[in-house]
């Protein structure tokens, strides 16, 4: 946090903004306190309860880059669904195509007539030749991890201190200060120590990774390219190099997941930077918001894995689900790849990416804030250091706490809609100058009482 700003008039603030917020927002605290009879918490999932206030702001609709919540309130979405949307909301040609698709049937567990120009769309844009669908990102690692057991022998995993990888119970791991592995905190009832499945390393800390990959047991490394949900740690020029020196050397797969990183252009990170991982895994935004996820496998593993499937049990082994690879599925990812996510529009979107960053950069620099911004392609996070976080710990050091809760409330008072969890702005097909604007003069606003 920069000196400049105190822990009393972050309080100040704070008592503020949350009384602004419940004067403003009666029906939505109405509706909260009706849910609260029949859903736990009030919420359909618990992480709702994340959001800043008292209560959750309900939607009432969403379309573009703009939520109107029940009390009629219209906020500049920068969350976008935690990249769920970031194609916008109600994209035309996906929305269109899914209009289609629904007077033909959801789901069938046969083929439909998109699979083929979708996979052809898949290899294409990803590099990746083989390609298998699920209901979500959490479910494509979570199969590709047991792929890469199956072809390995090995039991272990290695992943990133801090990072994200859905619900998959081997990743919801974390480094103490001692180096050893153990639940991370606020893990929910993990089923098995997960030092006995996981091994972790912080981004960018190669000698680490060398000594646990010597250990020889290590299946796969699943790793996002860089840290996005501890804000945004970006990997050091040559780390990557040496991550896929590393896993070749021995002998483990390379598992790169592109969940949050398809902001970086059309291809990812992946793409982008020209990494050459055995398989890649991916969710989110593919369908335009329709629950999706997909892997896809190298030649190589390919192979191995297509000889190592025992067929005659290929609907118990663990790999699959009756609704992944559904028609409804199908039919969004190809409109959304083919006419929603378009170089055009990652052009777009990136360089409203630099406008926001700019406009934070400069506010930041005026007061005195102490703080940095990092985009990562049509992504911007601000991180309340001077100097952008080098690991997943150091990250972890500075986000959350009374001024994260300020920021994020204040933010939603001023009509500014921010993923809860962090300080992650994302720019959409639908967003606008005006909308980036907004929140750089919101941003200036606080940052002046901040400093006041």
């Amino acid at each position: 946090m920069g000196e400049s700003v105190s822990t009393e008039r972050i309080a100040e603030l704070l008592k503020r903004e949350e009384e602004r917020f419940e004067a403003s927002h009666p029906k939505s605290k109405e509706v909260h306190e009706r849910a609260g009879a029949d859903l736990l918490s009030g919420v359909p999932m618990n992480w709702m309860t994340r959001w800043p206030g008292r209560f959750p702001v309900y939607v009432h609709e969403a379309q573009g880059a703009s939520v109107v919540d029940v009390d009629g309130i219209e906020y500049v979405d920068l969350c976008l669904g935690d990249t769920g949307a970031m194609c916008g909301h109600a994209p035309a040609p996906t929305v269109a195509a899914i209009e289609r698709q629904l007077g033909r049937g959801i789901t069938t567990m046969l083929p439909s007539e998109d699979a083929a120009a979708v996979g052809t769309m898949m290899a294409e844009r990803f590099g990746m030749r083989h390609w298998q669908f699920t209901v979500s990102a959490t479910d494509a690692n979570r199969f590709l991890i047991r792929l890469c057991r199956q072809i390995t022998g090995r039991s272990k995993i290695l992943v990133h201190n801090h990072c994200y990888h859905g619900s998959v119970d081997e990743t919801v791991a974390t480094l103490t200060p001692e180096g050893k592995v153990e639940p991370r905190w606020g893990s929910v009832g993990p089923p098995v120590d997960p030092a006995v499945t996981t091994r972790v390393v912080e981004i960018n800390d190669v000698a680490g990774l060398e000594r646990e990959l010597a250990n020889e047991d290590v299946a796969c490394v699943l790793i996002e390219p860089a840290l996005t949900n501890i804000g945004i740690v970006l990997p050091d020029p040559g780390y990557h190099d040496e991550v896929r020196r590393l896993t070749r050397e021995h002998g483990t797969l390379l598992i790169i997941d592109e969940t949050h990183t398809l902001s970086c252009g059309p291809g990812g990170y992946t793409a982008v930077h020209g990494l050459e991982p055995d398989a890649m895994s991916m969710g989110k935004p593919i369908a335009g918001g329709i629950p999706t996820g997909a892997y896809g496998l190298s030649d190589e593993v390919a192979e191995e894995v297509l000889a190592s499937t025992f067929w005659e049990a290929a609907d118990v082994g663990g790999v699959g689900g009756t609704l992944a690879g559904n028609a409804l599925q199908l039919a969004a990812v190809r409109a959304t790849l083919g006419e929603v996510l378009t170089e055009e529009a990652y052009e777009r979107m990136i360089a409203l990416a630099e406008r926001y960053e700019s406009g934070v950069n400069a506010a930041i620099e005026e007061y005195g804030l102490g703080w940095s911004a990092i985009r990562l392609g049509c992504r911007v996070e601000y991180m309340f250091s001077a100097e952008p976080p080098h690991d997943g710990g150091e990250a972890a050091e500075v986000i959350g706490g009374p001024l994260d809760e300020l920021m994020h409330l204040y933010m939603l008072n001023e009509g500014i809609l921010f993923t809860p969890f962090h300080m992650m702005a994302l720019m959409s097909p639908a967003t606008t100058e005006d909308q980036v604007d907004a929140h750089t003069a919101a941003f200036e606003r606080i940052a002046a009482d901040l400093t006041a």
